[in-house]
């Protein structure tokens, strides 16, 4: 006969394991919410305009970039909504600093990816976007990345919960993996080059040892992942 320990540890496990469940899928639905542009760009506005997304002109590019924010805002709200009610995560409640290491080391991880983009690009990647997009499309497109960059932390921020529901092992950066797997090998799909997409692997991995480093601290964290994302 099973102990009343070994019972409620059984229990302990169960309910474990199910939550772990329940936040894989909340991560995975902020990565469907990524891919509702590959919806609107590949399917809805080729039909609309009737020219593909490689020939969209300055104001198709910008009524895309705003239509997919929008898409990509409610999604967001939605799930941090949801995740509150029914769980009571409220990823904004956590204020704890971090020490002069883990500060240190989030730089650290800013400045290596700033190099390796600056490497990819051949160049300073804002300076390059500025002068192929000019002022207009530029602006709407970092506002772009902010909001792709709200999905890619609610994917780690889950992804790393349902880690560590499953396993022991709190220093892992489960969400990063989940996003790297997902969020980041995706780009080898498409932009057809395996190097974007182990690029976009490596850094999906920085973003959630970064998550770590600032205590899962949105404040710290979101400004930290967002620079490394844009720049």
């Amino acid at each position: 006969m099973l102990k009343i320990s070994d019972t409620a540890e059984k229990s302990a496990g169960e309910n474990r394991g199910k939550h772990g469940l329940i936040f894989l899928i909340i991560a995975l639905l902020a990565f469907g919410g990524l891919g509702l542009e590959m919806l609107l760009a590949f399917l809805i506005e080729p039909l609309i305009y009737g020219v593909g997304l490689n020939d969209f002109n300055t104001a198709q590019y910008i009524w895309h970039w705003i239509i997919t924010c929008v898409l990509w805002a409610i999604t967001a709200f939605l799930i941090l909504l949801f995740s509150k009610r029914k769980y009571g995560i409220d990823i904004f409640k956590n204020k704890d600093n971090i020490d002069t290491l883990s500060w240190v080391l989030c730089f650290a991880f800013l400045i290596l990816s700033v190099v390796i983009s600056f490497i990819d690009w051949k160049g300073f990647k804002p300076a390059k976007e500025f002068a192929y997009n000019g002022w207009l499309k530029f602006i709407f497109q970092y506002i772009y990345y902010i909001f792709e960059t709200v999905l890619i932390y609610l994917m780690i921020v889950f992804g790393q919960k349902a880690g560590e529901a499953w396993f022991k092992n709190k220093a892992i950066p489960y969400g990063g993996i989940l996003t790297a797997l997902t969020w980041g090998l995706i780009h080898w799909f498409t932009k057809g080059d395996i190097i974007i997409g182990l690029w976009g692997f490596a850094m999906a991995v920085m973003f959630g040892a970064v998550y770590l480093l600032a205590k899962k601290n949105i404040r710290i964290a979101f400004p930290f992942i967002l620079l490394m994302f844009v720049l």
